[in-house]
């Protein structure tokens, strides 16, 4: 920003400007016509519409995709190879779905659909053309561990209270809040993918199977530390770090 410019102006001519003002101030008050009332319809308050329309049903360039290409990729990208032959985190046929984005190079508007199928411990990468409706590209790797979603902590805090090892969380629980655990409605759980450490061996599997650690939050906003419980998915076992 640049520096305000101070003028100086003598003592005579800030005296006849200041008359001049005052002069000029004076005749407009006195010569200007009264401010015409507003008529009742100025005077009504202005309502937006409260409902925004729909959702716009494609995104256009690169911006995020909408739940609509979301949905319309997912039909495209669940070949029935992937349906029949993988595995969900529940066990159930079919593959786990983890997120989508949209792909920021190349022509057209595409969308990468990432997956974990549990029956063979691989990450699955299918690229879906928005614009044809086809499936543009399919990959798949071992030891590659994306964020976890909800559903899969969702399904980590249950073979976590399934096993002796939730007394762990329950005493937690009841210290912080000073009331004991009735369930899991109680908390609410996010998660972070564990790989095992060197030092690990209790957890030596976990970076080629899907393993968790849980963020556990009370209702009131506290946070239980379970740092401590890995949850092997893959495995379906729960295991305090080593």
């Amino acid at each position: 920003m640049g520096q305000s410019r101070k003028w100086t102006w003598g003592l005579g001519i800030a005296s006849v400007t200041a008359v001049t003002a005052f002069g000029v101030a004076s005749w407009q008050a006195n010569a200007a016509p009264a401010p015409t009332p507003p008529t009742v319809a100025d005077e009504q308050p202005r309502v937006s519409d409260p409902n925004p329309g729909p959702a716009p049903a494609t995104g256009f360039g690169r911006d995020a995709l909408t739940a609509g290409e979301v949905d319309k990729a997912r039909k495209v990208a669940v070949t029935p190879q992937l349906a029949s032959g993988a595995e969900d985190v529940t066990g159930a046929v079919g593959p786990e779905y983890l997120s989508a984005q949209v792909v920021a190079e190349g022509e057209g508007r595409r969308a990468e659909l990432y997956y974990y199928d549990y029956k063979a411990d691989k990450v699955v990468k299918q690229v879906v053309d928005l614009a044809s409706g086809t499936l543009a590209g399919s990959y798949s790797a071992a030891g590659v561990q994306p964020p976890a979603s909800k559903r899969e902590a969702a399904t980590g805090l249950d073979l976590l209270l399934a096993n002796p090892l939730a007394a762990e969380l329950k005493s937690a629980y009841q210290k912080t809040t000073g009331k004991p655990f009735a369930g899991k409605d109680d908390v609410t759980v996010t998660a972070h993918v564990y790989k095992a450490k060197p030092a690990d061996n209790r957890n030596k599997q976990c970076g080629k199977s899907r393993c968790l650690q849980l963020i556990v939050e009370t209702k009131d906003g506290s946070f239980i530390d379970v740092n401590q419980l890995v949850i092997d998915l893959s495995g379906r076992t729960v295991a305090r770090l080593a």
